[in-house]
């Protein structure tokens, strides 16, 4: 799966606990880019909840485009399936999800199964936090101090991202432009100065911006 100029994934490792019926469900989740780092991701849980009567997960990876999941136990279709259904429903990609429960003394029936290992990966993934990853170009900016003031002010009050500003003989700003907003900078950056300024693009990379649910 090509990723493209944008996708959504988490931005940590995170865990959260719920409890149905006395039985109680721990999601794991973790933002990963290999099937080797969520096997890895997977075995750890297992070694810390060896104890615990199931270890349901399910895993995205965008690279040769991997989607797998497993039930470890539980009647099919009631426990990974529903992992997975909650990580495509969101439109996750480069993580992995495991839900591991301790059997409570009750119990929940297909249905129950099916809707709380579903709401247990989905509170997990919130606590690792959505994001959408954007595609940008890294630019530089390289003009005298008296410029300082109307440079901030233009990036800050744009769609753009301020990097860090380095002081010598002259400053240099760094920006994080959006794949699609490259040109516009340009534009806006000759009209500010009267083309006395320009910027230099030296590279690229995928910048988070939170989704907050």
């Amino acid at each position: 799966m090509d990723k493209g100029m944008t996708y959504k994934t988490i931005m940590c490792e995170a865990v959260s606990e719920l409890i149905e019926k006395k039985s109680r469900f721990i999601a794991a989740a973790k933002p990963v880019t290999t099937e080797q780092d969520a096997l890895d991701f997977i075995n750890s849980k297992k070694s810390k909840y060896y104890d615990a009567t199931h270890n349901v997960y399910a895993y995205i990876i965008s690279e040769n485009n991997i989607a797998r999941f497993s039930d470890d136990g539980e009647p099919s279709g009631t426990a990974g399936m529903p992992v997975m259904e909650v990580l495509k429903k969101e439109g996750l990609t480069d993580l992995v999800v495991v839900v591991t429960r301790y059997f409570g003394g009750t119990l929940l029936g297909a249905g129950g199964l099916i809707r709380t290992y579903g709401k247990s990966a989905r509170e997990g993934i919130l606590a690792a936090r959505i994001t959408e990853k954007v595609f940008c170009h890294e630019v530089r900016v390289a003009a005298g101090y008296e410029w300082l003031g109307k440079l901030r002010h233009m990036i800050e009050n744009g769609d753009y991202i301020l990097g860090e500003i380095e002081y010598a003989e002259q400053i240099i700003v760094n920006v994080s432009i959006r794949y699609n907003l490259l040109e516009k900078f340009k534009k806006e950056l000759t009209e500010l100065s009267n083309g006395a300024l320009t910027a230099e693009v030296f590279g690229c990379r995928y910048v988070d911006k939170e989704i907050i649910k």
